[in-house]
């Protein structure tokens, strides 16, 4: 990609439609905080950008996932879409809880970083074959569904489709990382 320009400038609050307003409202005021990622984009279609909000509130802030296998699932689809911001944010957010550099490195250059829990390997082995393959073993599977059980399987595959869903439109509104923010390596 050589052209960089983010292709839906910052909408201003005073110009937003009432219907955007409601929506931006719940997105300011809700467990985001703000407007960030696909949002400020999004915002275009309020009804649109309402639902992808409810679901990815779901999928990120009432998962049965625990934060650090949540954010590291999602850090592996962005570098598997080359999300460079979706990267950055969710590497902040990996490394706050304390993964290790050396991990997220390893991510970052597609390898399965050396160290990890049962749970995180079982988790890793489980989203890289969803990504690369585009199904899962059996074996992976089962492993998975007897360490975790369905809902939090379910959980798995939920937000690896989201953040799938959500890098896409990053890369493709051309959504920049912040100066000074984490850096995707390059393949």
């Amino acid at each position: 990609m050589t052209n960089t320009t983010p292709r839906f400038p910052h909408l201003p609050v005073e110009a937003l439609s009432p219907a955007q307003k409601v929506v931006y409202d719940k997105l300011v005021n809700g467990p985001r905080k703000g407007i960030r990622g696909p949002f400020g984009a999004l915002l275009r279609n309020p009804q649109l950008a309402d639902r992808v909000s409810q679901l990815g509130d779901s999928v990120r802030f009432e998962s049965s996932l625990p934060d650090t296998l949540r954010e590291m699932m999602i850090l592996m689809v962005a570098r598997f879409f080359k999300a460079r911001y979706e990267w950055h944010a969710h590497g902040m957010i990996l490394k706050g809880l304390g993964f290790a550099d050396e991990k997220i490195a390893a991510i970052g250059h597609r390898q399965r970083p050396q160290g990890l829990t049962e749970d995180e390997t079982i988790v890793f082995d489980f989203v890289t074959e969803l990504l690369n393959d585009g199904e899962i073993t059996d074996p992976t599977f089962d492993k998975a569904m007897a360490r975790f059980g369905e809902v939090t399987v379910l959980d798995i595959l939920a937000t690896a489709g989201y953040f799938g869903f959500v890098s896409m439109i990053l890369n493709a509104i051309r959504l920049q990382v912040p100066e000074g923010g984490m850096i995707m390596p390059e393949d």
